[in-house]
Parts: C-alpha cells; sequence; structure tokens
C-alpha cells in the first residue's frame, strides 16, 4: 500500500485531489511543498504525495523509485511503468473513494520519473483525470499509447538545459500526444536544468486551476 505527506484543503472540504508523484531517488516530502505553493490557487484541494514503492538499491538518504533505471536498456522504461502502475492505480482509487471525489476531480502530478508514471496512468484512466501536469519528464512507451476520449488538459514544462532527461524528450512526448489526439500544452524554460523554476510553479498552479474549474 502507497502512502505519503498529505496536506489538507485551505478552506473547506476537499472538492479536487492533485496527487504529487516525485523523480527517482526522492520521496513524497520532495514534492508535497508544491502544495503549500498552489493552496492559493487552489484553496478547495487536498494534496497527496505518495512514496514510491522501492527503496534504491544504494543505501542511504531515504531514497525512493517507481522501478529500477540502469539506463542501458530501452525498454525499461516501459516495463518500469507497467510495473508500477497497479500499485499507483489503486491508491488513487482508494484516495477518491476516501474523500468521495469522482475521477473528473484527480488532477496528476509528476516529475522526472513521476512524469512517467503520471503520463501513463493518467492517459489510461476511464474516466480521465481532469489534468496532468509533468515537469522535467518523458513519455515512457510512446508506441504503445491509443487515442482515448475524453481526454485530460496536459501541461508538461521542461528546462532546456537538463542534463538527465534532455529537453528532446519535452519534443517526442508533444508530437505523440498531438498525434493520438490528446491536446497539450508546452513550455520549454530557458537555461533551467532539472528541476522546476518559479515560472513551472506559476504556470502548473494556473493550469490546474483552470482544468479543475472546467470540470
Amino acid at each position: 500500500m502507497l502512502d505519503g505527506p498529505r496536506l489538507e484543503p485551505a478552506s473547506g472540504a476537499a472538492d479536487a485531489l492533485v496527487v504529487l508523484l516525485h523523480g527517482y531517488g526522492a520521496n513524497g516530502e520532495d514534492l508535497i511543498a508544491l502544495g503549500h505553493e498552489w493552496r492559493q490557487a487552489l484553496p478547495r484541494a487536498a494534496f497527496v504525495a505518495p512514496n514510491a514503492p522501492e527503496v534504491l538499491p544504494m543505501a542511504g538518504m531515504g531514497g525512493l523509485q517507481w522501478f529500477p533505471l540502469t539506463m542501458r536498456d530501452p525498454t525499461e522504461y516501459w516495463r518500469g511503468v507497467t510495473g508500477a502502475g497497479p500499485a499507483l492505480r489503486g491508491f488513487l482509487d482508494s484516495e477518491l473513494q476516501r474523500r468521495r471525489l469522482a475521477p473528473s476531480r484527480l488532477a496528476l502530478v509528476g516529475f522526472s520519473q513521476g512524469t512517467m508514471m503520471a503520463l501513463h496512468i493518467g492517459l489510461r484512466l476511464a474516466p480521465p483525470p481532469a489534468a496532468i501536469v509533468g515537469y522535467s519528464g518523458m513519455l515512457a512507451g510512446p508506441e504503445h499509447l491509443t487515442p482515448a476520449s475524453p481526454t485530460p488538459a496536459i501541461l508538461l514544462v521542461h528546462g532546456e538545459e537538463d542534463d538527465v532527461i534532455p529537453v528532446e524528450a519535452l519534443d517526442m512526448a508533444r508530437e505523440v500526444l498531438a498525434l493520438r489526439g490528446f491536446p497539450v500544452e508546452w513550455h520549454r524554460r530557458p537555461g533551467l536544468t532539472h528541476g522546476i523554476d518559479a515560472q513551472g510553479l506559476n504556470l502548473g498552479g494556473h493550469f490546474l486551476a483552470q482544468a479543475l474549474r472546467r470540470v
């Protein structure tokens, strides 16, 4: 069972759930801070940042992974997201049920490996979530993606100087998504490496508020 740090709505009962998926080597505490940044724009949203299920093979610092990375096998991303997917899907179902929220009130936000998970799960949920926001990530197994209708609102943000996942991963993802009928908004951040800057934070918060307002 997945679990992680939570943040209750700033005002009233939750009318939306934002799930924050951390990157390789981090944990839920790394991304729950986004909830604090977005509470003003999303005062009725609850936030949760589940810890990935696997401990890094090298000990220390409490680092976690959604799936192992060797960087040697080009199929490991697809095998990784499909292997980790059922646990995350079960967590989402449980959280929505616990808060008595419809799937249309769900938003997924990922960073790096967490973006791979957010896109893999979010593009295949039926009914779809309200929104997917992906920072500094990539679309795993693009050849396996099939068209869907209706579709979630999608925002991808990537640093142009990213030396972990090159910005070309953003270009590939948006092209595949567009070909499969998934509308996507995207932003390349000049000078940014593998991270989230203030402008990216503002873009994400505004995008989520707009997407959740539409449903």
